[in-house]
C-alpha cells in the first residue's frame, strides 16, 4: 500500500533554530514529494560546523545511524511524523550510512541512497550532450554494480523537462518520495544508486512534469528486462552473463562479403511457430531445442524473428514496442535469448531481428509524453503521429532520440551477438507525406517531402553498426524507389547492406494468381524485375505480410485447383531460388500452410502427414541445399554479371529461362513453365554443348508432382546460332540444369 502523500501533524520547530536542522519548507517538500533537489537535503550534509544525517523513512518511530563497518554514528530525531529524521553525526568524513529503523512491530535496516555520490561522471555528461555516447545501454536504465563498497542498482533516465523523477518499485512500496533522483541539469538526466536491491525487482519511474503535473508511471526506456504482459513494469536484471562459444561463426561473417554468400532466411514469429500442449509460449531454451535443428535440417542460413522486444499487445506481433532494450518476457529471461543465439551460431545459423525505429505506441507506461512533454516524439502531430498505426513517430531531429536508437542497434549486436537487423517501415520514415493528405504534413527546409532528419539517422545508425560490428548486416524494408538504399553512406546512400525487393514479391504473386491461360498477356510482370534487379542488394521476401489480414496463404494465392496450386507453388519457389537475390520465406509456407497465419496459435504441423505438403517441405529443403552448394546460384546475387537470359520472350508458352553464373564455377540454367501443359521437344539455348545434369525438377513425384522430366539429364548440341538442348518442360514446373562434365 502506498504511503499517503498528505503530511501529518508535525512536532518539530517551525524553522532552523539549532543551526543544523533543515528548514521547514524543505521538510514539507520532502514528505510531500515536491522537492526538486533531495540530494541537497537528505543523506550526509555539512551543517552547524559538523556532519548531520537526514533521512525519510515512513513508518519508522526511531532511527539510528551506523557506518557500513557497523560503527554507531549517531541517533536521529524525528522532526516530522511522516518519517523525516535528522541528527548530528560523530563521524569526521562523509561516507555511506546504514540506518536501523524501529517501530512497535520490529526493526529493519536501510542503506541510505542519499549518502552515496553520483555514478555518472563528467565525461558521460560530455558525450551524452554531444550525442556521441555509444554505450548508453551501460549508463542509462538499471545496472547492478558495487558503488562505494555497497552492492545495488544504479538507475538513470533522461527527462529534461521533469520537476521531479523518482524510481519506484516493490523495494520502496511504490512511494515516489523515497527515492527521488539526482538531477544532472546540464543534460536533463536523473540518476540514483539504490543499495541492497538485486535482480528481479519490478520498477518504474514516477515523473512530475511541467506545471507539477504527475505523469502516469513510466517503464524504463532502457530497461533490459520487463514484466510478463499484461503487467508493464520494468525489472532489474543482472549483467548479462553468458559463456559464448560462437567465435568461429562470428569470425567467418566478419571476413565474408554477405552479398556473395548464400543467405536464405526463415522468418519466424517466436510466439506461434510452435506452442506447448497447453497453448502457452515456448521458452527460448525450448525454441532452441526445436527450432534450431529444424532450420538446420531445412538448409536455411538465417532465422529472422519478428520483433522480440517487449510489447504489450500480442496482435501487434511486436511491431508496437514499449521496451526496445528488453527481450520479451513471453519467452523467459534475457539470458535465454543469449543461449538461443549462441546455439544457433554453433549450429551454423545466423539470427536477424526485426527492428522498429520508425514509431512507438502511445500506451500510458511507454515513451509518449514521457516527462510531460513530447520528448521522444514530435509535438506537432503532422510530424509526430502516424495515422496508419495510431502510433507516435520518433523525433529524428533530436540528438538524444538518435542516440537512444543508435545505441539500441549496437546493444543487440554487442550484448546478444545478433547477426543483423531488418529495419521495419523505412519508407514511412523517409517521406514526410507518407500516408498523409495535402496539408497534413510539413515540408522540409527545402520545401520537399523527404525527411532529411530520418535520412541522417539511418545513415548514422548504419555507419555506427557496420563500423563497430563487422559481420552484422542491416536490411531495409523499403517499398519505394528511393535511390541507393543499400549503397554506402560515403557514396550518398543510406548505408544498408540489403533492401527487401517488394516489387518482386508483388509482381510474381499477382502473376501467379492469374489463371495460366491469361498469363501470356502478363509476361512482363516477371521479366520487368530484371531491369532493376541489380540496382540494390536485394532480399526476395515472401514474408508474414503476405499471409495475414485476409490475404490467405501462398498456397491459396495460387491459381487453379488443388493440384495446380501445389504445382504452381513448387514452381514458384524454384523460380525464386534461381532468381538473383537473397531469399526469405515466412514460417509455415515451407510446407504450404493452408490456414492464414494467426499469432494466437501454432502452425498446422499436422499437415506434414500429407504427401503434397511434405513434398513442398522437401522441395524447399532441397532448394536451400542447391542454393548453398552451387556458387552460381548465390555468389553473384547482387551483380548483373551473374545473370543472363536464355529465353525472355516466350509469352505464348509462359516459359522463362536464364543462366546463373559465377567466375570459375559451373553455371546453372533455370527454366520455368508456368502453364499446366507439358512442353515436349522444347528447345532451350545453353552456353555449351554436352551433357547437362537435371539437378532440380519441381514436378518430381517425390515432391508431389506428376513425375514428368528428362530422366536426369539432357544433351546440348551445337547448332546454328549456338548450343541448345531439346527437352521436356513438365507442367507448372521449374527445372535446373548444370553441366555434367
Amino acid at each position: 500500500m502506498k504511503t499517503p502523500r498528505t503530511a501529518p501533524q508535525r512536532d518539530a520547530p517551525p524553522h532552523d533554530v539549532k543551526g543544523w536542522q533543515v528548514a521547514r519548507r524543505d521538510v514539507d517538500a520532502i514528505v510531500s514529494g515536491r522537492h526538486g533537489d533531495p540530494f541537497s537535503v537528505l543523506g550526509v550534509q555539512e551543517a552547524g560546523g559538523g556532519l548531520v544525517a537526514r533521512c525519510f523513512i515512513p513508518h519508522a518511530e526511531t532511527v539510528d545511524a551506523f557506518t557500513l563497518a557497523g560503527k554507531e554514528a549517531g541517533a536521529l530525531a524525528r522532526s516530522d511524523d511522516a518519517g523525516f529524521f535528522e541528527g548530528r553525526l560523530n563521524i569526521r568524513k562523509r561516507q555511506p550510512l546504514r540506518y536501523r529503523a524501529r517501530n512497535r512491530d520490529g526493526e529493519w535496516w536501510i542503506t541510505d541512497a542519499y549518502s552515496f555520490g553520483p555514478v555518472l561522471g563528467p565525461m558521460d555528461d560530455y558525450y551524452i550532450a554531444e550525442g556521441s555516447h555509444l554505450r548508453l545501454f551501460d549508463k542509462f536504465g538499471a545496472h547492478q554494480l558495487e558503488h562505494e563498497g555497497v552492492s545495488g542498482f544504479h538507475f538513470a533516465v533522461w527527462a529534461p523537462n521533469a520537476k521531479r523523477v523518482s524510481v519506484v518499485g516493490d523495494f520502496n512500496d511504490w512511494d515516489g518520495r523515497r527515492h527521488a533522483m539526482r538531477n544532472r541539469k546540464d543534460i536533463g538526466v536523473w540518476e540514483i544508486f539504490v543499495p541492497d536491491i538485486g535482480p528481479g525487482r519490478p520498477y518504474k519511474f514516477e515523473i512530475v512534469g511541467p506545471r507539477n503535473k504527475m505523469q502516469p508511471l513510466k517503464a524504463d526506456p532502457y530497461a533490459q528486462r520487463s514484466e510478463f504482459r499484461p503487467a508493464t513494469a520494468s525489472v532489474t536484471a543482472a549483467y548479462l552473463s553468458h559463456d559464448w562459444g560462437d567465435a568461429a561463426h562470428r569470425d567467418f561473417w566478419a571476413k565474408a562479403d554477405p552479398r556473395r554468400q548464400p543467405v536464405s532466411i526463415y522468418e519466424v514469429h517466436a510466439g506461434s511457430w510452435q506452442r506447448r500442449d497447453d497453448g502457452s509460449f515456448l521458452s527460448w531454451d525450448e525454441l532452441a531445442d526445436r527450432l534450431i535443428p529444424y532450420v538446420v535440417d531445412m538448409g536455411f542460413t538465417h532465422i529472422e524473428f519478428l520483433p522480440i522486444s517487449e510489447h504489450p499487445y500480442d496482435p501487434s506481433w511486436g511491431y508496437q514496442t514499449t521496451g526496445l532494450y528488453a527481450p520479451s518476457a513471453r519467452f523467459g529471461e534475457p539470458e535465454g535469448f543469449a543461449r538461443f543465439v549462441d546455439g544457433a551460431h554453433r549450429a551454423g545459423l545466423g539470427v536477424i531481428l526485426d527492428w522498429v525505429p520508425a514509431h512507438f505506441p502511445v500506451d500510458a507506461h511507454g515513451l509518449a509524453m514521457f516527462d510531460g512533454t513530447a520528448l521522444y516524439e514530435h509535438a506537432d502531430p503532422r510530424k509526430g503521429f502516424h495515422p496508419d498505426w495510431n502510433t507516435a513517430i520518433y523525433n529524428f531531429g533530436r540528438r538524444e532520440v538518435i542516440s537512444f536508437l543508435v545505441n539500441n542497434a549496437l546493444y543487440w549486436a554487442e550484448k546478444f551477438h545478433v547477426d543483423g537487423l531488418r529495419v521495419d517501415a523505412v519508407a514511412s520514415m523517409l517521406y514526410l507525406d507518407y500516408s498523409r493528405k495535402q496539408g497534413e504534413w510539413i515540408p522540409n527546409e527545402h520545401g520537399g517531402r523527404e525527411n532529411l532528419e530520418a535520412v541522417s539517422f539511418l545513415q548514422k545508425m548504419n555507419v555506427a553498426l557496420y563500423g563497430h560490428h563487422k559481420g552484422v548486416m542491416t536490411i531495409a524494408e523499403e517499398s519505394t524507389s528511393w535511390p541507393k538504399v543499400s549503397h554506402p553512406v560515403h557514396e550518398g546512400g543510406l548505408g544498408f547492406g540489403f533492401k527487401w525487393n517488394m516489387g518482386f514479391m508483388h509482381d510474381t504473386l499477382e502473376y501467379l494468381a492469374r489463371e495460366p491461360i491469361h498469363r501470356r498477356h502478363h509476361h512482363n510482370d516477371l521479366t520487368f524485375g530484371l531491369t532493376y534487379a541489380f540496382s540494390e542488394n536485394f532480399v526476395l521476401p515472401l514474408s508474414h505480410d503476405e499471409v495475414v489480414h485476409g490475404k490467405g496463404t501462398l498456397l491459396t494465392k495460387m491459381a487453379g485447383d488443388d493440384w495446380q496450386k501445389f504445382a504452381n507453388l513448387r514452381a514458384y519457389y524454384a523460380f525464386m531460388w534461381g532468381y538473383p537475390g537473397k531469399k526469405l520465406l515466412f514460417m509455415g509456407q515451407e510446407f504450404a500452410q493452408r490456414a492464414e497465419w494467426s499469432e494466437a496459435r501454432a502452425l498446422d504441423w499436422s499437415l506434414l502427414g500429407y504427401p503434397h505438403h511434405d513434398g513442398v517441405r522437401r522441395l524447399v529443403r532441397d532448394l536451400n541445399g542447391l542454393y548453398r552448394s552451387r556458387p552460381a546460384l548465390h555468389r553473384r546475387d547482387c551483380e548483373p554479371e551473374g545473370f543472363s537470359w536464355l529465353i525472355v520472350d516466350d509469352a505464348r508458352n509462359s516459359v522463362f529461362a536464364w543462366l546463373r553464373a559465377a567466375p570459375g564455377e559451373n553455371p546453372v540454367a533455370v527454366i520455368t513453365n508456368f502453364t499446366p501443359v507439358p512442353r515436349r521437344d522444347y528447345r532451350v539455348p545453353l552456353p555449351k554443348a554436352g551433357r547437362w545434369r537435371e539437378i532440380m525438377n519441381t514436378d518430381a513425384a517425390g515432391y508431389g508432382g506428376s513425375g514428368e522430366g528428362n530422366g536426369g539429364w539432357v544433351e546440348a548440341r551445337s547448332g546454328e546460332g549456338g548450343s541448345f538442348a531439346t527437352m521436356v518442360l513438365p507442367p507448372l514446373s521449374t527445372i535446373m540444369l548444370e553441366p555434367a562434365g
